[in-house]
């Protein structure tokens, strides 16, 4: 699909005014020049045109508005100057995959004075000897090169300008966080459970074994009273026979 046509169907039948991000990737430019968008794209502040085969950004429209430019593997390689006058609020730029070989096409991007991250990579003249170096000394203004700042620490997340995309990727870990809470709080209730239910057992078992220990106990008074009892019978026949015997002498 070439590029005019792809412009057209991302419009999406909104009016040019009203396009915030526009996203044109992999579609095919007819003559290596930007086709499709002009100056009525005035609210448009992210604009990504990856491996369309752009040799140029000589045809970009004015884009007052804009602050991220995606035109990493095409093949531009100069040409860059026109980017402060089109798009004078630019704060991140991916260069990555073209051709730029010279640090002087580097060099014109000093006076987009709001470059905050400029992307080179895979670009001949990262190759270059003090490549970074020279760089962040030819713009001063710039805080990260490839994704890293001067002292090599790597762009964080927040400095990442995605904040759009972010948003609901944050909701989704607030909802697995409060799952987990809940899982958290399932799991705390059933072990409180299993260790009642441990704790109602085990005093099951010792009520029952002092029951049995009671009813042993029971069980030995009983017989020490029917031994007693027979005890106490037995001495009564005997003295009742003695009785007998006495009378029987008398007569």
């Amino acid at each position: 699909m070439d590029m005019k046509k792809r412009v057209s169907q991302e419009l999406r039948n909104r009016n040019p005014a009203e396009v915030v991000e526009l996203v044109v990737d992999n579609c095919q430019s007819a003559d290596g020049e930007v086709e499709g968008l002009t100056d009525e794209y005035t609210e448009l502040e992210i604009l990504s045109m990856v491996n369309i085969g752009l040799s140029s950004l000589s045809k970009l429209p004015s884009l007052p508005k804009l602050r991220k430019l995606e035109v990493s593997d095409n093949i531009i390689s100069g040409g860059l100057d026109t980017l402060a006058e089109k798009c004078p609020n630019l704060t991140y730029l991916n260069l990555s995959g073209n051709k730029i070989k010279e640090m002087s096409s580097v060099e014109v991007l000093q006076n987009l004075k709001n470059l905050k991250s400029l992307d080179l990579y895979s670009c001949e003249v990262s190759s270059l000897d003090d490549y970074r170096e020279n760089v962040f000394e030819l713009l001063p203004h710039l805080t990260y090169l490839d994704g890293y700042d001067e002292e090599d620490n790597e762009v964080p997340d927040s400095e990442g300008d995605n904040d759009d995309e972010a948003g609901p990727h944050d909701d989704d870990d607030d909802d697995d966080d409060e799952e987990d809470e809940v899982d958290d709080e399932d799991s705390e209730g059933e072990e409180e459970e299993e260790v009642g239910l441990s704790y109602l057992m085990k005093d099951g078992i010792q009520d029952e074994e002092d029951d049995g220990d009671y009813v042993e106990e029971d069980d030995e008074e009983e017989e020490d009273e029917e031994d007693g009892d027979a005890d106490v019978r037995g001495e009564k026949r005997k003295r009742e026979a003695e009785d007998e015997a006495d009378d029987d002498d008398d007569e």
